[in-house]
């Protein structure tokens, strides 16, 4: 899984500011998106957009498996199969995947979260037969042997070590999601135990990916310029043939809330400078409360107007750095607001300052200006991530899955359209005036 780190939340900030300098009202570019859905016998749910802009197309396969779906003991399980999904088939040589993609022409690439494992290939319009073969025969002819299962394993390992084990703050998010979460879902993180995944049995893997790599678990979207009955004919021939698994077992959703502050101080002889996270729970993916929140974060953090990089960094220059961003999971969510120390500033001073700027807006609401602010930068945001087949291909298969309808990816700006001041002020007032919440300060090794 990709984690934003500080200096890509920056850098992902400053970007949508000056896209945002240049706005347009979002439905004077935005073009609804027309598409054609079906479900095969098996369960596999299919969708097809059609974009003439370019001659590329691509597809995205949306398993419904995270990290919420694993058995805590054996953690980052669906993170591994995020990587073994590359190694071989049946019918397709260890390693050789990567270079057929690559000789078309083509990308491949894949992410895991706490919801969902997505996989998404982006090829000239000639290779969509290649795409969805090779999709195929993951789906159930994967490889889970010894050997594969053993390269993966040191792979995942190096992720972990490069990400979270030998990277400045790099405990935070496992540490704040224990927290908030307590024993229930959510509470560990995708990237997984190295533990886990080293004791695991051949087995257990086996059993993992019958289990959840199942036509009836996933959507299958194809977006680009391509013939809408060659792509049914190869879909039907390359995945029509699978069986429906039947119903998925699952774990039973357990999302607990944090009842009183945690607090922790970690020294970290990776870091240079101290620094903050605070983590509160937040709501999930699809609730009113959910845009508001998003709103809510860009007026707190986005660009060198908002509130906490001017008071912390520009007016007090206390720090470095100051950013908050919400997670919008399926049956749950968190918001985090964290701080860089300036040199020789004193880390509760940041602390305070960010609560500060949080309990102003909690009893104050916000300005006209940062109302409008947030608005342009969510509708530039949208028609932004709706412009390339890949980006329309990842969307249309989420919006299927977690609202039960694509047809929403048309429609879900104006969700964000009806949050108004008051909203953003209430929202604050839930969720962010609470010391129900996990605070994790880091200190350089010595101080």
């Amino acid at each position: 899984m990709k984690i934003p780190g500080i200096l890509r939340l920056q850098n992902l900030a400053v970007a949508i500011a000056a896209f945002a300098v240049f706005y347009v009202p979002a439905k004077a570019q935005f073009k609804p998106i027309t598409f054609s859905e079906y479900t095969l016998p098996n369960g596999l749910h299919v969708i097809l957009h059609r974009d003439e802009s370019a001659p590329v197309v691509s597809t995205v396969v949306h398993y419904r498996v995270g990290a919420r779906d694993e058995d805590p003991t054996r953690s980052g399980f669906a993170h591994f199969f995020e990587h073994l999904m590359f190694e071989g088939t049946s019918n397709i040589e260890r390693a050789a995947m990567s270079g057929y993609v690559q000789e078309a022409g083509g990308t491949l690439n894949a992410y895991t979260s706490f919801d969902e494992t997505v996989y998404q290939f982006t090829l000239p319009s000639n290779e969509l037969k290649l795409a969805l073969w090779i999709e195929s025969q993951r789906m159930r002819s994967l490889l889970v042997d010894e050997i594969g299962v053993q390269t993966q394993r040191g792979v995942v390992k190096e992720e972990r070590k490069n990400r979270y084990d030998n990277a400045p703050y790099g405990t935070w998010m496992e540490s704040i999601f224990k927290n908030l979460f307590g024993t229930g879902t959510y509470s560990w993180t995708p990237i997984g135990s190295a533990q886990h995944i080293d004791s695991a049995k051949i087995d257990e893997f086996r059993s993992f990916y019958n289990q959840f790599y199942q036509p009836n678990n996933a959507t299958l979207v194809i977006a680009g310029d391509f013939n809408m009955t060659e792509a049914r004919e190869w879909v039907d021939q390359y995945f029509g043939g699978f069986k429906n698994a039947g119903d998925i077992k699952r774990n039973q959703m357990n999302v607990t809330q944090i009842q009183n502050e945690v607090r922790q101080t970690v020294e970290d002889p990776k870091a240079q400078l101290p620094a903050v996270f605070i983590g509160f729970t937040g709501p999930k993916k699809g609730s009113s409360d959910i845009y508001a929140m998003e709103m809510l974060t860009d007026i707190l953090s986005n660009g060198e107007s908002s509130r906490m990089y001017r008071r912390l960094v520009d007016q007090d220059q206390i720090a470095v750095a100051a950013q908050s961003f919400a997670f919008d999971l399926q049956y749950g969510g968190a918001l985090i607001a964290l701080g860089v120390a300036a040199p020789g500033k004193d880390i509760s001073i940041v602390e305070k300052t960010i609560y500060d700027e949080i309990n102003r807006i909690v009893r104050e609401g916000v300005t006209d200006k940062e109302f409008e602010k947030a608005r342009n930068i969510i509708e530039a945001k949208f028609v932004q991530g709706k412009k390339g087949t890949l980006e329309k291909a990842i969307a249309l298969a989420q919006y299927h899955t977690y609202f039960g309808s694509a047809s929403v990816i048309n429609n879900e700006i104006d969700r964000y359209m009806k949050v108004t001041k008051a909203d953003l002020q209430r929202v604050a007032q839930q969720y962010l005036n609470s010391d129900k919440r996990v605070v994790l300060t880091y200190l350089p090794k010595g101080q």
